[in-house]
């Protein structure tokens, strides 16, 4: 067996009961980015084209340098459809799928990402009856192909809550992201992050995540947010992204400058 790329590395990590550290890319494109990244910072990156008119593709320079620092490079879609997820997988460490909700769709998204490039009535026999074609099929897609890859789904619904133990049983599910935005909004409580049923449910996920041996956590813009999480058990901590924290310096010392 080859020895582990970057995903298989991360994957490993969290299997430990590690806690991975991350920032979310969506806006730069630039390789030349990677430069200026501090030595022991990041275990990972997930490049964004959910909320922007940016393709993946635009990403992939980035992505073989962030491979040259070691740190894995994962992609979060905008699409919600497995074909596409396998897509991904065939470029990138791993993938991040957003508002992923219902159990049966969660089922076909993982066996995109780790069952690649079994599709249609195969594919079905594995899901359904746990029957491969071969053994030699089994061992080449679990311990060549997909070995590797790193399959998040974010839980972004008061509903992909209510199935998150579900979710986290389901193979190939390495991590749970929570999306605490669309989970406010959901809620109906929008963008209140201090709301304290907004808590209980990242600590329902956490939990349930972590009773499967699977790293979770919340994406957070402030420091003080991400603490608390990892207070609470998060063992996946995405914090901010590239254009927050340029704005976030700017702000600061440009604040401190015009004060005189």
């Amino acid at each position: 067996m080859p020895a582990p790329k970057l995903g298989g590395l991360l994957k490993a990590k969290m299997l430990r009961g590690e806690t991975v550290y991350g920032t979310l890319i969506q806006n730069a494109v630039t390789p030349a980015l990677v430069d200026f990244l501090p030595e022991n910072t990041l275990d990972f990156v997930i490049v964004s084209a959910e909320h922007n008119s940016l393709d993946l593709a635009e990403f992939m320079p980035l992505r073989y340098a962030l491979a040259g620092k070691g740190i894995a490079c994962l992609a979060r879609t905008h699409s919600r459809e497995p074909d596409d997820v396998s897509k991904v997988c065939d470029s990138f460490d791993g993938v991040v799928v957003p508002y992923v909700e219902d159990v049966e769709h969660a089922k076909r998204l993982a066996a995109a990402a780790v069952y690649r490039p079994l599709k249609g009535q195969a594919l079905q026999r594995v899901l359904s009856e746990g029957k491969w074609p071969s053994e030699k099929t089994r061992r080449y897609v679990t311990e060549e192909k997909c070995a590797d890859t790193v399959f998040i789904p974010m839980i972004e619904s008061v509903l992909g809550v209510e199935n998150v133990e579900a979710i986290c049983s389901i193979p190939g599910v390495n991590a749970l992201f929570i999306g605490p935005n669309d989970l406010t909004t959901n809620m109906g409580i929008p963008n209140e992050y201090e709301h304290p049923d907004l808590l209980k449910m990242i600590q329902r996920v956490i939990d349930s995540a972590n009773s499967r041996h699977i790293a979770a956590g919340c994406w957070f813009g402030k420091p003080e947010q991400a603490l608390r999480t990892i207070r609470q058990g998060a063992r996946l901590v995405v914090y901010s992204n590239d254009s927050n924290m340029l704005r976030d310096a700017m702000v600061q010392a440009f604040t401190q400058f015009r004060k005189g």
